[in-house]
């Protein structure tokens, strides 16, 4: 793997670069099937995160929304790469996870409605999906507040002599606070099975990542714990998949933790209250329309002749469906009944 600069002068460039593969593209590594899998769940994010997007306009959806449009090809390449046995944690960026892990859509969009069907009775709302019959163990609000969590589950699965590997997804703003390095310092230091899957999306908020970390290039921060690092292109759903693989396996069969970094884009601000006025129309467009995640690893299948445009026209009509179903679902269900506001949260003795 090559690596282009993040700018000149710890500026940003405009477009952000991305990281550029030696190897071919990763096509015959996958089955049809597979790639379509991938691409249906790509598919899935966007259009799901479109739909909440609207449902926020309309009121439907209260407190923050914070959106993986953009980022889709990271979040499905590490979570497909992820077996079912395994586990998975991440930060409040977390929709699209959720999703890829298999939690049905409906009862996703019913948690951000704050509806009693949904992931966590409505409790949790955007930050706090969960889901622990797929050992998805949350998205978590504080930023890097869940990387020690992290470090307790990998050394639970140790304590017990499990075989288990924990996915750790966070954002590059998480790595300029202390628990990033202790997590990181304490997975190497007692061999973790840990994953720490990091999503650089460029910008902290709105704080470019030049302008918050000396070190802008993430995963050289790994050097410190003489911890194995790698830097894939995140827009590439092949690529991030392949380089997760072979994290989780050095993981599981060395207990040798792992830190990559995705580098990747997102197309909205923030969260819904961020109208991202700190970049340009033209770089969110450039970086669309040049890198977008989605039509890659379409424009690959189709040059490959291993879908046509009908049958990409039949998934887009599908996951159409499914979102607009996910809305009704949530719109028709019930809210949480006010006598359960206390339910979980003391411990009577």
């Amino acid at each position: 793997m090559q690596y282009e600069s993040f700018g000149e002068g710890g500026v940003l460039s405009s477009p952000p670069h991305l990281p550029t593969a030696e190897a071919p593209p990763l096509l015959s590594r996958y089955p049809r099937e597979e790639l379509l899998r991938m691409y249906r769940l790509m598919l899935l994010i966007r259009e799901f995160e479109e739909k909440a997007a609207e449902m926020y306009t309309r009121a439907k959806i209260g407190g923050y929304l914070h959106l993986n449009v953009g980022e889709e090809a990271a979040v499905v390449g590490m979570v497909t790469a992820l077996p079912p046995q395994d586990y998975l944690i991440t930060a409040y960026r977390d929709h699209g996870y959720a999703l890829a892990r298999g939690t049905d859509p409906g009862v996703v969009m019913a948690e951000l409605f704050g509806k009693v069907t949904g992931c966590a009775r409505g409790r949790g709302g955007s930050m706090h999906l969960f889901d622990e019959t797929r050992r998805f163990l949350g998205g978590w609000a504080i930023v890097g507040g869940h990387l020690p969590l992290a470090v307790g589950i990998g050394l639970a699965i140790d304590y017990r002599g499990g075989n288990e590997v924990v996915l750790c997804q966070f954002g590059e703003g998480a790595t300029d606070i202390g628990a990033f390095h202790e997590s990181l310092n304490i997975a190497k230091l007692w061999r973790l099975p840990i994953v720490f899957a990091c999503t650089n999306n460029f910008y902290a908020m709105g704080m470019p990542v030049t302008k918050a970390s000396a070190v802008p290039e993430i995963y050289k921060k790994a050097c410190a714990y003489n911890m194995y690092a790698e830097r894939v292109d995140g827009m590439d759903v092949l690529a991030s998949r392949e380089a997760t693989e072979r994290a989780i396996e050095r993981a599981r069969t060395q207990r040798e933790p792992s830190l990559i970094e995705y580098v990747c884009y997102r197309y909205r601000g923030h969260s819904m209250s961020d109208p991202g006025k700190y970049r340009t129309k033209e770089e969110v467009q450039e970086m669309r329309e040049r890198h977008d995640p989605i039509d890659r690893l379409k424009a690959l299948m189709l040059e490959r002749g291993l879908a046509d445009e009908d049958r990409f026209k039949q998934v887009d009509k599908e996951i159409r469906d499914i979102c607009n179903e996910a809305a009704r679902f949530a719109q028709d269900s019930p809210e949480p009944d006010p006598a359960e506001l206390w339910t979980d949260v003391l411990v009577e003795h």
